[in-house]
């Protein structure tokens, strides 16, 4: 064939070349019958690893954000904060995808997660556990441009993440082990940081152990009758009638804890006025669940970002203005 001679017939060459890729794309069979079925799959694997419900993915953010924040003193390092961000979206994902693992033959019994891929066999368990392998591996990727004593306190990090789906076998408290889980990016930020782990990352990993219960326990009402039924264990079971009441001790301590971390940080106005804005969440949040309604305990839970971002706001105004 031979080569066009101008610009105006090199137009037409090309616009005659896509016109039959168009064609032949529209009408292949495999682009028909297999094109449908690989966008499905995908979206299986994006609701395996809750992306398109992002709420896990704040919820262990805010508490990971505060600690990089003051170990960096306000100005924390660009390349550590990206690792710790990115970090959480992984790590979340593949705490989704081991946790629908361990779950997939409760999920099928239970109203909100019977529609899960694993639980309604679009995803087989082995696509699971690859899915699962993947995100492990990046995130240890990710780890490994830390330095050497971070990427060791990873792996208990790591092992909490893998071992909490199967704690709820036996633990009447699986939430408390969430929130140790959720929270083990406190310490691994300081330690990347300041090459240390001072007291003060201890208080706000208590902290974040009370409100991790707290919100996972607003999260566990939803379930509670079928979590009882399929013999789950949960703090919204244990709890029983005094789980409001409860509910508001926990926030309390979480509060209190957090206030004691501002005085040893020497904190600002700007940190009390997220804690207090946080506060006024928490009240919001008994509010919704007086009447212990589902979708009013689904409203509760979620409506703790806000209390994380909050503290955030705190601690960044804080930093951004201390004289």
């Amino acid at each position: 064939m031979p080569l066009p001679r101008s610009g105006p017939e090199l137009l037409e060459r090309i616009g005659q070349r896509w016109r039959w890729f168009a064609y032949r794309v529209q009408f292949h069979p495999w682009t028909t019958n297999e094109l449908p079925r690989i966008l499905g799959t995908i979206h299986d694997y994006v609701r395996l690893m809750r992306l398109d419900r992002p709420i896990g993915i704040y919820l262990l953010l805010w508490p990971t954000l505060w600690a990089v924040w003051i170990a960096g003193r306000g100005k924390p390092d660009a390349h550590v904060l990206l690792i710790f961000v990115m970090g959480v979206v992984l790590m979340r994902s593949a705490g989704c995808a081991v946790n629908d693992y361990a779950d997939r033959s409760f999920d099928r019994h239970v109203e909100r997660t019977k529609t899960r891929p694993l639980a309604a066999g679009r995803i087989t368990t082995l696509e699971a556990l690859i899915l699962f392998a993947v995100l492990s591996l990046l995130a240890l990727m990710l780890v490994l441009q830390l330095n050497r004593m971070t990427l060791l306190w990873a792996l208990p990090g790591a092992f909490l993440a893998v071992t909490y789906p199967f704690v709820k076998r036996f633990m009447s408290v699986p939430q408390m082990y969430l929130g140790v889980a959720f929270g083990w990016g406190i310490p691994m930020a300081f330690e990347a940081q300041v090459e240390y782990i001072p007291r003060v990352a201890w208080l706000f990993l208590l902290a974040n152990v009370l409100w991790v219960t707290v919100y996972d326990t607003l999260y566990a009402m939803v379930d509670r009758d079928d979590d009882i039924k399929i013999g789950v264990r949960s703090t919204a079971i244990l709890f029983g009638d005094s789980d409001r009441h409860i509910i508001a001790v926990l926030q309390g301590l979480t509060l209190v804890t957090l206030y004691l971390a501002g005085r040893i940080l020497h904190m600002t106005g700007w940190y009390y006025a997220g804690l207090i804005a946080g506060a006024l969440f928490f009240v919001y949040q008994l509010w919704l669940i007086r009447n212990r309604d589902r979708d009013a305990c689904f409203r509760a839970f979620l409506n703790n970002n806000y209390f994380g971002m909050s503290m955030f706001i705190g601690i960044l105004l804080t930093y951004q203005f201390r004289p």
